[in-house]
């Protein structure tokens, strides 16, 4: 039998940060007994942008579920994104999310390894 990992990192499906980064973040799985992967839900509210910013050693996918925006990924141009894309996001690559649509823009985020605060990187 394997080890089981049961994670409670939060079992209250409402509760979620305002961050520094101009949006909101409900953490579903980051736990150092699981330390390959981190999961969470980031909601960006309307005429929204993120704070540029990078994740060092952490390779970042996002899952769009709801709303439509844009991306930008290092100097590349912005990207449209909308419910159903993905994206991925290199390790240490500086970014922002626009959300410029009228209704929350609702992403879920896939960091590998997990994410850990002492790789994030505030570019603004």
């Amino acid at each position: 039998m394997t080890n089981l990992v049961v994670n409670s990192v939060n079992r209250n499906p409402a509760a979620e940060q305002l961050t520094e980064e101009r949006c909101h973040i409900r953490e579903i799985l980051n736990s150092a007994a699981d330390p390959k992967v981190s999961i969470a839900q980031a909601r960006i509210e309307p005429g929204v942008t993120t704070a540029w910013h990078a994740v060092l050693n952490t390779e970042e996918r996002f899952i769009v579920r709801a709303g439509s925006g844009e991306v930008e990924i290092g100097d590349a141009v912005a990207e449209p994104i909308a419910a159903g894309d993905t994206v991925l996001i290199p390790a240490g690559m500086k970014q922002r999310v626009r959300n410029n649509g009228n209704h929350d823009l609702i992403l879920d985020c896939v960091c590998t390894p997990r994410f850990e605060w002492q790789n994030y990187r505030s570019l603004e």
